[in-house]
């Protein structure tokens, strides 16, 4: 059974697309299609013509990472594309550089003004926290406060203590997913994708291997071989003001980054939809 030649497609669409001024000075000329020229693509990738054609039709299927590369930076493909064109080739996208921390505008408007009247955190995608909104803040407490090493969720976790031999302003929150095993195992499942994706982030490495050290519980986990993403679950708040509320935990991953948006958003029961609310109040 013949099978769709997804590669092809991607490469003939996204040659197409290309302006040809963009191949260099030599593409001038009467053109009778929109585009790249296959000449002018195979010039520019260092590849054969013959072997375009053979891969825009689909005879040629296994392309080596070397050839999707070149294309890919021919092309001038943005990553997200890059990656896909890995993938239709069926090879592994390349490794990133260092997990992102930079909050792109149009996140920060999702957190702070289309969220904002509910708790939501900004974390990179090795769990370190690296924005939050005044609902978070109030509901959840200030990050700055928190005591987890480089403000990073595993490594809170999976610290000693709980933070109730702290000053007893400090203390808040009391963190209830301390000993839940079920999302310390998820959220290891997902630092693993990341430390496979980013193997030369020297604070990501530092991270686990610290942890690996110092936390038997952790080094249980990242050792069972568990990989993939952290979608949520249900949690209680310990609020000093309003009292327990059970918020539900939801993750968003903005498209185009590596960011996890972490939300708290309320079920049908009135008592926290209330109590939510009453905290909502406090930062208008």
């Amino acid at each position: 059974m013949a099978t769709t030649n997804h590669f092809g497609m991607a490469l003939r669409g996204w040659r197409e697309r290309m302006p040809p001024q963009d191949s260099g000075p030599e593409a001038g000329g009467e053109r009778r299609i929109p585009g790249l020229r296959r000449e002018e693509l195979a010039r520019s990738a260092g590849i054969s013509v013959d072997y375009v054609v053979l891969l825009e039709q689909g005879r040629a299927r296994n392309p080596s990472a070397q050839v999707v590369a070149a294309l890919a930076r021919a092309l001038r493909l943005d990553p997200t594309e890059r990656d896909h064109l890995f993938r239709c080739a069926q090879l592994a996208p390349p490794s990133a550089g260092n997990v992102a921390r930079h909050i792109p505008v149009n996140v920060r408007r999702l957190v702070h003004q289309q969220l904002g009247g509910i708790p939501a955190g900004v974390f990179a995608a090795d769990w370190t926290i690296v924005g939050w909104n005044r609902m978070w803040t109030a509901a959840i407490g200030d990050p700055r406060a928190y005591g987890w090493d480089g403000r990073n969720l595993v490594a809170g976790m999976f610290q000693s203590g709980d933070g109730r031999d702290r000053d007893p302003v400090a203390a808040w929150p009391v963190w209830s997913w301390k000993g839940d095993e079920a999302q310390e195992e998820d959220l290891v499942a997902d630092l693993r994708v990341t430390a496979a994706a980013h193997p030369h982030d020297e604070r990501l490495a530092s991270l686990v291997e610290g942890l690996l050290r110092s936390n038997r519980r952790f080094a249980r986990l990242w050792c069972n071989g568990t990989a993939g993403p952290y979608v949520g679950d249900r949690k209680t708040i310990e609020h000093p003001l309003v009292g327990d509320v059970a918020l539900d935990v939801e993750v968003l991953m903005p498209a185009g980054t590596d960011l996890r948006v972490v939300t708290y958003v309320t079920s049908a029961e009135a008592t926290d939809v209330e109590k939510l609310a009453a905290l909502h109040a406090t930062v208008l």
